[in-house]
This record gives structure tokens, sequence and C-alpha cells, in this order.
């Protein structure tokens, strides 16, 4: 084939080598010769386009032969194609029209005008060949199909209800069948009503209230519902009235003609039914239509189905990777290096990059800083279970660790400082190319980058890193990759959120073991002092120390020690097995420790501890008790312990003042913490007493300690005191019963925690003012804070102190002692020693009373006395 040029157009024509062409025939031949009698300048356009209007099938078997199909595609998608369309009806629609010619079609064309009708005009002088007319059509046909499944998976991408992707699909079908609208019924549950979907409501229930009766003799959606069949009606006057009478569901005169389909499920389930409509036209749905119609179903019913579960499989995927993130990174947040390496190896799977990096903001120096490198090296298999095996764990850190030398820029150079400034996440296909591009870390590892994915990693909106992926194995990032990463990101975020949480954590518990272990230090017993103890001599007796009216505050501070040694060995020496079963040097040093952490308070202080112990000791030793020998050993030590580093104030106030302690024990809040020294001090090695004990019986005599010292909270008195009490009366008190026993434990608690109640009354009243400074020293600070102290703790209110005694004793002393009596009777001196101090502030109490009702008529006699002085003169 040769090529002329022409002052107008280019010409393609036959040259005798083409003679014996696969397509050479009596056409060929006569514009071969026709070209051989003109002149190259006689040959124009025009006379081209009248050959091959009057010999078409020259033109038929030149396209096939010369012309390719992709050619082809190309001219029909340039050629402007108005078809009309449901939602949007374009202002003119042609639609070729099969004739029943055999051989050829007339391109009778329906041109819909302005105004809405339809209008036919046919040139019968122009025929094509049916083979040609079929070629160009199908070639429009895959085209226009081609195009229509790429609109329409994005906008079933776009919309996941049901009822959206079958609205896109019969928007799409009828386009192909050049229909002007469809009407789309969904069907309900119950398989017995359908309802109209609308487009602008999302909500298949939503769009139509009243049910369409899925049954013959009523519309034509619902007679196809009933008899699941194709319905093509040419002429909307000629109606089945017989099988609907109705006509349309959705009234319009306008309609000439109908086809309506009902839409199964591969699963054979009726999901709706589609009434695809023609309006104000001559040309009625065709069964070419039809079949059209239903082959354009099962395509895009295929397509987009393949494409639903391709996005489903990819989101499926990628939450099984994140769900494998999340176990791997989680289960181990030991430290941050070992999330970070986990973070940038999943990183990489994730978007297949070849290397990654993960900087984190120094928000104090705003700079960006990286302790880890990706340096390359071979790994295993990143599995589920397994992100990088140790050794290559270990050459990872080693990059940058063993130089020293952690790698920090500013956050506002390079493309990671970009990211982290702004919070946005760029994708850079070339990042010499870019002016934000920093060379220095290329510098310094030696690596080349070419391709860039780097987004932020976010916690509450701030930025506390960015991770970054370096050359995508095969190609460049794409923007799948960046929808994937930035949902591992929101896992990055967390896992560094929680890692460094853990990270400040273990440091804290490490600073606290530190400060522990010097507490523990200045805390204990210095040698000098227990050189100092060892001097003095163990009494064989102490007269007088088992009675109930002995008085513990008249033995001097340094012979206490002494006399808790005393105390605690004739306890332990009541079972031959604890002859030797304790150390005497790990008993002096735990005496002396347990006074130096005792705080210097007016009354919870060594002092009264020691007379708690020597309460005890006391009910120990003049009852007919059924205690065992460690019980009343853990007795001994919880009374001697129970107010350990206290702080002169009651739980009330700790909570008010939202101390420390209070928001570490929620409840008990001072007992709790004086268990909680209990327990340090028996830590060390040197001044665990227990050091000899089995592990059984070690943990016993904790948990007997504890339940003691927390027993001395005066609240749980008042849950505890009513239930033993109702156990005495019903004649249920049982020894053997642990429930019994241990309320009767912690009542005993109580009674020696109060034991100043019972002591003699020169002992009482000058203790019960040591107790009352305390209070008023809390009342005074609650008046500083602007609290209103209770009457008890205001100084102002001194004066009611034997009144507030005297309620006291009655309420809380009494009945406590009055029980334990009954439990134990050898214990009545001390409901004794109450019942006399009680008369005693009675007393104090009355003549009070007396004194301020005297004061107060005495005031008023000298009232009246002024008041009539005053009234003489004016009188007189």
């Amino acid at each position: 084939m040769a090529k002329r040029d022409n002052d107008n157009d280019d010409l393609n024509y036959m040259t005798e080598e083409d003679d014996h062409s696969s397509y050479s025939s009596t056409p060929a031949k006569r514009i071969k010769l026709a070209n051989a009698e003109r002149s190259p300048s006689s040959v124009t356009a025009d006379s081209v386009k009248l050959y091959l209007s009057e010999h078409p099938e020259f033109l038929d078997s030149y396209i096939q032969q010369n012309i390719h199909s992709n050619t082809i595609e190309q001219w029909m998608t340039k050629k402007p194609q108005k078809v009309s369309s449901p939602t949007q009806p374009s202002s003119s629609t042609s639609m070729p029209i099969v004739s029943s010619h055999k051989n050829s079609i007339s391109t009778t064309t329906t041109v819909k005008t302005a105004d809405g009708k339809r209008k036919n005009s046919s040139d019968s002088s122009k025929q094509i060949s049916l083979t040609t007319t079929k070629s160009l059509n199908t070639l429009v046909e895959l085209s226009n199909k081609r195009r229509l499944l790429l609109e329409l998976t994005d906008e079933v991408n776009q919309n996941v209800s049901k009822a959206q992707i079958l609205y896109e699909l019969n928007k799409s079908i009828a386009t192909t069948v050049s229909a002007d609208g469809f009407n789309l019924y969904l069907v309900d549950e119950s398989d017995t009503n359908m309802r109209l979907f609308s487009a602008e409501n999302d909500d298949e229930q939503a769009a139509c209230f009243i049910p369409i009766q899925i049954e013959s003799g009523h519309c034509i959606a619902g007679y196809v519902a009933w008899s699941k069949e194709t319905v093509r009606i040419s002429d909307m006057s000629t109606l089945d009235m017989e099988k609907y009478p109705d006509g349309l569901y959705v009234k319009d005169d306008k309609v000439t003609a109908v086809m309506a389909h009902p839409i199964i499920s591969t699963s054979g389930n009726l999901l709706g039914i589609v009434e695809f409509y023609r309006t104000d036209s001559i040309t009625p749905f065709s069964a070419e239509d039809e079949e059209e119609s239903l082959k354009c179903v099962k395509e895009l019913f295929t397509q987009t189905y393949y494409e639903l579960y391709h996005s489903m499989t990819c989101e499926r995927r990628l939450n099984d990777f994140l769900l494998a993130v999340t176990k791997s990174i989680f289960q181990e947040l030991v430290s941050m290096d070992a999330v970070m390496l986990k973070i940038m190896s999943y990183a990489k799977k994730l978007v297949n990059a070849d290397r990654a990096s993960l900087f984190m903001v120094d928000s104090r120096t705003k700079e960006l800083y990286a302790r880890i490198f990706d340096i390359g090296r071979e790994e295993t298999d990143v599995s589920q279970s397994s992100i990088v095996n140790n050794k290559d764990e270990q050459i990872q850190k080693r990059s940058i660790s063993d130089d020293r030398a952690c790698i920090r820029f500013p956050m506002d150079k390079g493309i990671a400082g970009y990211v982290a400034t702004t919070g946005k996440t760029l994708n850079i296909i070339d990042a010499y190319s870019d002016t934000r591009f920093n060379r220095d870390i290329d510098q310094k590892t030696g690596y080349k980058t070419k391709t860039l994915l780097c987004m932020p990693i976010m916690i509450q909106g701030n930025v506390i890193g960015v991770v970054q992926m370096i050359n995508k194995k095969n190609g460049h990032f794409t923007k799948s990759d960046e929808e994937s990463f930035e949902t591992f990101a929101v896992y990055c975020g967390l896992a560094l959120h929680h890692a460094s949480l853990y990270d400040r954590i273990r440091r804290s518990e490490q600073k606290c073991k530190v400060a522990i272990e010097v507490l523990s230090y200045h805390a204990s017993c210095t040698d000098e002092e227990y050189e100092r103890f060892k001097t003095y001599t163990l009494p064989r007796h102490i007269p007088d120390l088992e009675l109930f009216e002995f008085s513990p505050w008249s033995v001097g501070n340094d012979m206490k020690p002494m006399h808790v040694l005393y105390m605690f060995l004739d306890l332990a020496n009541m079972d031959p097995i604890n002859v030797n079963r304790f150390d005497m040097e790990c008993l002096m040093r735990f005496t002396l420790t347990v006074r130096k952490n005792y705080r210097n308070v007016p009354y919870h202080n060594w002092s009264h501890a020691f007379s708690v112990a020597h309460a005890i000791y006391t009910v120990i030793k003049q009852t007919k008790h059924h205690f065992t020998t460690n019980e009343c050993i853990a007795l001994f030590v919880a009374c001697l312990c129970h107010d350990l580093d206290h702080r002169g104030k009651t739980n009330a106030y700790m909570v008010k003042s939202a101390s420390t302690l209070a928001s570490i024990y929620s409840t008990s809040t001072m007992e709790r913490h004086h268990f909680n020294q209990t327990v340090t001090i028996l830590q060390a090695d040197n001044l665990n007493i227990f050091k000899h004990f089995s592990a059984k019986d070690y943990r016993q005599m904790l948990d007997e300690i504890r339940h003691c010292i927390l027993a001395t909270d005066l609240a749980l008195f008042f849950e505890n005191r009513p239930k033993l009490e109702r156990i005495v009366e019903n004649n249920e008190f049982n020894w053997t019963n642990r429930e019994h026993f241990q309320r009767f434990q912690s009542l005993s608690m109580t009674a020696v925690d109060l034991c100043a109640m019972y002591k003699p009354w020169s002992v009482q009243k000058d203790v019960v003012t040591t107790i009352m400074d305390e209070f008023w020293q809390e009342g005074d600070d609650e008046k500083r804070r602007g609290i209103q102290p209770q009457s008890l703790m205001d100084r102002s209110l001194a004066h009611e102190l034997p009144k507030n005694q005297v309620n006291f004793i009655k309420s809380i002393c009494l009945p406590c002692y009055s029980l334990i009596v009954r439990i134990l009777p050898e214990t009545k001196p001390m409901l004794d020693g109450a019942k006399e101090n009680l008369h005693r502030w009675q007393e104090l109490a009355d003549e009070q009373q007396a004194s301020q009702t005297a004061m107060s008529s005495s005031i008023s006699t000298s009232e009246i006395t002024d008041s009539s002085s005053i009234q003489q003169p004016a009188s007189s």
C-alpha cells in the first residue's frame, strides 16, 4: 500500500501488489482501475466518500482486514454518543432499529427532540453490510461495557448497601438498552411484599411505605415477582387485564413500552424487580433488548461480585495482617526498641518496601531521632508468630547503638521532618527530585533512596513519630499502599504509646526500688543502736506486766524495746518448737527498726504501738483462749506494727486532702499503708523474724498480720460487731469456725487499740489529752484549707471534751468490751475499767453543764438588773 499527498486530504489507495490480497474483489479492481485512469490531482475526498457509499462491501472487507479493533474502539470513543439515561435523560438520543432485511439493515435512527417526542429518519439509499454493522456494534458494545464496568465498580466501591448496588447495576443496564428510565422494587424479608426503592434515600425500607403485593392481578412488578418471568410490553394501551390490570405501579402516561425483569441471586432467591421503560416512542423493547439486558445482568453481576469479593479479600487479608501485628507487638511490650523493630519489619512486608525507618519526635529539642535503622540484612520470613529472628534484631540494633551515634535532625528538615511538622502523608516517586529530601541520611548510611512513602504516627492528635518506607521493590508506592499504611499507622501509634508508657513505668519501678533501698537503709536501725541494745540484759521477770492495769506509758523509751523482746519471747516459747526458731539479733534489729519507723506525732507513735502490743499480750496471758502460738505471735506483731509511719491524720483527712496514699489505697487508707510498711521491713533479710518459717507458715503469718492490722480501722468495727454479737446471742460461736475466729480477732484488735479507755483514771486522762492534741492539729490544718472540721477536732470546742468522751465510751468502748467479755470472761477488767472512766467523764460533763447553766443564769440576772437601772431614771 502506498501513500500520496493531496492538498486537502491524505488518501490510502490500492496498489498492484495488493491485487492478490484476501480482500481483492470487483470493487477493489474498480477503484484500482479508477485510480489508474485518474491523475493524482483528480482524486478528491468527496470522490472517495462517494465510492465507499456506493460500495459498502469493499469498506467492510477493508476494515476487517486492515484496521485493528482497538483503533475502531478509539474511533467510537471519540465519536459523540448520546444515550438515554434513567437519571439524566439527554436532549437527543440515537438508537438503531434493526430491520428484518436478510443481508442488511437500514440505518433508521430514532431521534429524541427537545419536546421529548421521538422522530424517525431513515435513509434507504444508504445500505451497510450486515457483517460490518454487527462488527461495529460489537465493538461499540464492548467499549460501552468496559466504560460502564469501570464506572459501576467506582459506584459499587462507594455504595456498600445491597439496594445501592442493585440500583447502580440496573442504571448501567438501562443505558445499554436505551431505556428512558427504570423502577427498582426490593423484596422484603417475608417474600410477600415489595417496596419501591429511591436513589435519594439509601434506606431500603424508607422509600415507599405502601407494600406492593407479590401476586397476579395487580401491577406489572407484582406479576413479575410472582411468576419470576420476564415481561415485555410493546404497547401499554393493550395490557393483559387479567395478569396486570393496574399497569405500572408508578403511574406515568408517557410510558409506551415496558420490559420488566426479576432479579434473582445466584442462590435462587428473589431480590427484586426492575422495570425498564420508554416514553413517547413507537419503538418497543425488542427480543434483542431483552437478551442484551439479561446478558448485561449476568456480566455486570459477575464483574460486580468479583470486585466485591476482591475488595473483601483484600480487607480480610489486611485485617488478618493487623491482627497479627496487634498480637505480636502488644505481647512483647518490653522496650521501645523491640516495638520499633517489629513495626519496621511489619511495615516493610505490608507495602513490599526494601527498607524502613522509624523516627521518633523529641518534643523537647524539636528534633527527629532514630536509634534503630534498617541496614538491609537478610531476614527470615516474617510470619504471624515471628517478626525477625534474634540474630537480625541484634544486627539492626548494633547498626546504630554500637557506634553510639543516634541519627538526629531538626523537625523542619527533610521529608520526615515535613511529615512530622504538618502531619500529612507523602508519597514520592523520585526522592532526589524533591527539594524536601534530606540526603544526609543516605550519606550516613550509604544507601540510595528512590521512592518514599512517609506517614505520621499520631496519638490524640499529636505526632509522636514518623514511619518511612523506602524503595518499593516493584515500582512505586500506590494509593492502595497509602490506605493500608494509614490503617497500620494507627496500630503503630497505639503500640508506641503503650511501649512508651511501659518504659516510663519500668523506669519508675527502677527508681522506686532505688528509693526503697535508700529509705530502707536510713529507716533501719544502725549498728550503733544495735550494739547499745545488746548491752541491756533481758530480765527474767517483769512485775505486773501481765496485769490489765499496768501502764505501758510508765516504761522509759530505752526500755520499751527490751519489754517488747521479753513479751515476744514469752509468747513464742509457749511452744517448744519455737525455742530456736527465732534469731535474737534479728529480733533486736526488727524491734529497733519498728521503733524507728514511727513518726514523732502526738499520739500514734511508738508509745502507742507499745501500749497496744502490751494490751494483746495481757489478753493472751490472762484468758483461756484458743489461739495457737503462731496466731499469738501474729497478733502481737500486728499490734506492734499496726500504726507504722502514721502521719497523725485520719483516713477521712487523707481522702479530703487528695493525698498520694489515698490514691493508692481507696479504703482503709492508713491501715493498708501500715501493713505495707510492715512487709517492707520484713523483706530485709536481717530484719525478717520469720525467715526460718516454711513458705506455707510464712504466708499464713502474713495473712494473719494483714487481717489484724486492717481490723484497726474503726469503720470496720461497726460492720463486724453486730454480726459477731448475733452469733454469740444465738449461742453459735465456735473457735474452730474460721469466720467466727476472724471476727473475734478483729474485735480483739479494736479492744486493745482503745486500751487507754480502760486504764486507771490518771493514765486515761493524760492519754485522752494527748489524743485530742493530735485531733485538734488535724482540725487546724482543715481550717487552713478552708474546711470546717468535725466538732471533735475543732479546737474552739475543746470545752466539750467530757461530753465527747462520754459519747465515745458509750457508743464504742462499752459495746466492744461487753461483747469480748461474753467470749472471754477473763477480760472483765477491761469492761470495768471503761465503766469507771465513763463515770469520771460523766461527772465532769455534769459539772460542766451545771457550771454553764449557772453562768447563763447569772448573765440573765445581770441583764435584768442592768435593764432596771437604766429604766429607773426615766421613771423618776
